[in-house]
Formats: C-alpha cells, structure tokens, sequence
C-alpha cells in the first residue's frame, strides 16, 4: 500500500468509552482515555470488526512510546527485564493518532499480516 492510495475513511465518532472509526472494510473500536486529544494518541488499545463480521484486538503504541515505556522501566526497575518489548497483539505505528493507527490498519490488512498481528476475539 503507498500513501497515495485512496483511503475510504469515514469520520470517526464517539461511542463512550470508544471512538470509532468505519472504513469500507472495518470499524476500529479505539479506548482512547477521555481527555486525550486523538491526534495524538501514542498508546491504544482497539478491537477491529471485518465486514465478515469477525472481531480482533491490538495494542497499538508509536515507535515514542515504546522509547518511553522502556525508559521508564529501566528507571524504576518496573519489569524484570528492561531490554526488549513485548506485547503479543502490538502494532508499532511511527506517527501518533487515532487517523494514522488507522490507515496502519487498513495497511495490515493489505499486506495479508492480519491474522498474525491482531488477535482474534471470540464471537459474541
């Protein structure tokens, strides 16, 4: 995918607690924090709905944030282990918000790494 294909993004709107977003292939439940301004959230958790009807989840952190987060540990001996990062359904973006974590999505979709990235959800 490049950056100049069409992205079929509709406005996004709020659902509290979530903030959703539908594209022609999925809605993506953010759970941003109440105050935060979604253009620049670096730390997100979201569940991602296909037209098929399946549900998946991610942790979705910027590049920063990971810095961050492994500074922080380093500092107060939070995790054992302050040398790596892990998060078994993580989806590192470079940019923060809410926009761009999105067309990630639909970038993850396209590559055909969906299913080793999100994890999937049990249907409701």
């Amino acid at each position: 995918m490049t950056d100049d294909a069409p992205q079929k993004t509709n406005e996004g709107w709020w659902d509290e607690p979530w903030y959703r977003v539908r594209t022609d292939r999925f809605v993506a439940s953010f759970l941003p924090n109440a105050d935060e301004d979604l253009d620049a959230v670096c730390n997100v958790d979201v569940e991602v709905r296909l037209t098929d009807g399946s549900r998946w989840s991610a942790t979705v952190f910027t590049v920063a944030e990971v810095q961050r987060l492994m500074e922080r540990w380093a500092q107060t001996g939070e995790l054992a282990s302050d040398r790596y990062f892990w998060c078994s359904d993580g989806l590192i973006v470079r940019e923060p918000g809410v926009a761009n974590m999105t067309k990630a999505i639909s970038g993850v979709l396209d590559e055909g790494d969906f299913e080793q990235i999100l994890q999937r959800l049990d249907d409701e």
